[in-house]
């Protein structure tokens, strides 16, 4: 690996005030792959006033939106270009299979793409007229950008979550601070080197790494800062909310989820087991919108757990960069013990391990476990409430589609949901009673850059993705003339 010890601010690589640096451990071996500059809060603070200065002073907002379509559509390419590379650098950062990263990397091209066409729409759409009751006047509503956004990712999908929050943020013109993950930094300070190729003007991207209390935290109450956008666990979310509070910030959240799958017995097992396991298996557990609660209708309960667990032992464990690995290391030391912490809490609250949980025999290094399947879980223990953010499914049976509903809504999360049925007025009504942001009928976890992100309660706030990520970073502006030659004659007798 090459030195990461610089940071991206002002459209230059410079160090750390305070020379610090971080290292970064590969996941599947334990071993060091690189050395981080860490940020303080005064480099925080440098890198908002370049971006304030870049938004004040600087071209990148006054720029057409075809001007900053260009821009974006060279940095959709640069990724492109780079996509093996930086697939195997995501993977030694963030341990999952190469094929997913691959997978990842080209979403994250193809989310600038998508939004330098929205920056191309905007010349068309930033003024839209609105009608009055009085013909003396005429009014425009103008979408403006909102100015300097913050923005805080985390590790499960670094470049891809990057993505999700420049290019709306630079499509719409604003200028941008950009703090990723310290547990996986690597792909975030590569776009800096994308962006800069792209000629994007020095101040609009600037990309700060560091811990979360040293970096993370000054820019979440940094006065400079006009919106702050983060991804990330409740408690993170809800001290952020904190801080933006004191500025009245625009804020946007997308926080945790304990979503439910419910499974219907006119389903097709093999099919309900392989959505199952997509949806929590995938990307090793470490996913918001991971199916991790499945309701199985009690008259093929027992059939599908025996597939389930039949399937579930033939899922390959390994390096991310092997052939045919389908489930990777945790993340870091520090989740891995989380998880298997919260399996041992499982079997405590009177789960039943129907199969995994145990280092894989084979490796003797890296933060690998078997995937978990548990049956028969209580409703109110611990591991059916909480996010797990791991490779561990808790299933449990019902009876009708009421104690289902009832069932699945009963969480203070709300980000996803699934229904499998083959009776499609079934599904369709089930979905329109399920209290999530997004709710997949006879699938889990596709996720599109046109369609929706976000969650209800405690899941967040707003939406990212589509036209609605674009106007995340927008503000609306009321313009109003008086039109007529005659005065006004409020005060005049």
């Amino acid at each position: 690996m090459k030195s990461y010890e610089r940071l991206f601010i002002d459209g230059r690589w410079v160090a750390p005030i305070k020379n610090g640096s971080f290292e970064t451990i590969d996941p599947s071996s334990e071993q060091v792959i690189a050395k981080v500059a860490a940020a303080t809060a005064e480099d925080v603070d440098l890198a908002v006033k370049a971006a304030r200065k870049a938004f004040d002073e600087g071209p990148w907002p006054r720029m057409s939106g075809a001007d900053r379509a260009a821009v974006l559509r060279r940095i959709g390419k640069g990724i492109r270009e780079r996509l093996q590379e930086l697939a195997e650098i995501e993977v030694c950062d963030n341990g999952k299979p190469l094929p997913e990263a691959l997978w990842d990397l080209g979403d994250a091209a193809g989310c600038f793409e998508f939004y330098a066409g929205l920056a191309e729409k905007l010349d068309e759409t930033a003024e839209t007229p609105v009608a009055l009751s009085d013909d003396r006047f005429t009014s425009v509503a103008r979408k403006e950008p909102v100015g300097v956004a913050g923005a805080i990712i985390p590790w499960n999908f670094p470049m891809l979550m990057a993505a999700w929050k420049v290019a709306p943020a630079l499509a719409a013109g604003c200028a941008m601070v950009l703090k990723p993950s310290e547990l996986t930094p690597l792909t975030a300070l590569e776009l800096g080197s994308i962006a800069a190729a792209a000629d994007l003007p020095p101040g609009v991207l600037n990309i700060v790494t560091g811990l979360g209390k040293d970096a993370g935290a000054p820019l979440s109450e940094h006065p400079g800062i006009d919106k702050l956008a983060f991804t990330g666990s409740v408690p993170t979310g809800s001290r952020i909310m904190q801080a933006a509070a004191r500025d009245i910030k625009n804020i946007s959240l997308e926080l945790g989820g304990k979503s439910p799958f419910i499974v219907f017995d006119d389903s097709d097992i093999d099919a309900a087991v392989e959505w199952i396991m997509f949806g929590i298996f995938w990307n090793q557990g470490e996913v918001c919108s991971a199916t991790s609660r499945v309701l199985v209708q009690r008259g093929i309960y027992d059939r599908l757990l025996a597939r389930l667990k039949e399937e579930t032992q033939k899922i390959t464990i390994g390096s991310g960069l092997s052939d045919g690995v389908l489930l990777g290391p945790i993340v870091s030391r520090e989740q891995y013990n989380k998880v298997q912490d919260a399996v041992a809490r499982g079997k405590e609250e009177g789960a039943r391990l129907v199969v995994g949980g145990s280092r894989p025999e084979h490796l003797d290094k890296g933060y690998f476990m078997e995937p978990v399947v548990f049956a028969d879980v209580p409703e109110d223990s611990w591991v059916w409430n909480e996010e797990i953010f791991g490779p561990v499914v808790c299933i449990r049976p019902f009876d009708d589609e009421a104690q289902a509903v009832r069932s699945a809504n009963d969480s203070r999360f709300g980000l996803a949901a699934a229904v499998m049925s083959k009776d499609n007025e079934r599904c369709e009504r089930v979905a329109r009673a399920l209290r999530a942001g997004i709710v997949w009928i006879n699938c889990s976890q596709p996720t599109f850059t046109e369609a929706p992100w976000g969650g209800y309660k405690q899941s967040g706030i707003g939406r990212e993705l589509g036209e609605w990520g674009l106007n995340n970073y927008l503000e609306t502006k009321q313009i109003t003339r008086y039109n007529s030659d005659k005065p006004w004659g409020w005060y005049i007798k």
